[in-house]
């Protein structure tokens, strides 16, 4: 597979064809703070099937999956994410193209990850991450709706920190 490694540390651009991000207002004030996370409207949204909370302990991966019916719609609200995407679709413009996203309370984002995109995430901070996910379709206990892989060694990406 011909790999076409993208850090998306700066830029918030995603290279992976169908995927969406868009930045998230807080509105603080002396009370706390307000932060709309998706809406109806928004041209982000296509469906609601249900909504979950992940929680992550610091160091810890969770991937790689993908859905071939599903959207995921992800928001980090504790803690820091890096989500990182792979795009092994035969028929994608993009296919090869690796996006990595870090998001959570230092920067809220939205992201959408489309069907049949690889993903997961990595908790890089200090403190417990909670991710929550608003799926378009509810999960199907019977027949999951999810493709796994082992996390390390096969998809072509590292999950280990990267100094400099």
């Amino acid at each position: 597979m011909d790999v076409k490694p993208y850090t998306d540390a700066v830029s918030k651009a995603p290279r992976i064809d169908g995927v969406t991000v868009k930045d998230l207002k807080v509105i603080p004030d002396e009370r706390g703070y307000l932060m709309e996370m998706l809406r109806s409207d928004d041209p982000a949204f296509t469906a609601f099937g249900q909504a979950y909370v992940s929680a992550t302990y610091p160091g810890v991966v969770k991937a790689w999956h993908y859905h071939k019916v599903q959207v995921d719609h992800f928001i980090c609200v504790a803690g820091m994410v890096k989500l990182v995407m792979i795009d092994t679709r035969d028929d994608s413009p993009t296919k090869g193209t690796v996006d990595e996203f870090f998001l959570g309370v230092q920067r809220p984002q939205l992201i959408v990850v489309p069907k049949l995109v690889y993903h997961g995430w990595k908790c890089i901070s200090e403190e417990m991450s909670l991710v929550v996910n608003i799926p378009t379709v509810p999960y199907n206990y019977a027949e999951p709706d999810e493709f796994r892989v082992e996390p390390h060694g096969t998809l072509p990406y590292d999950w280990s920190r990267k100094d400099g």
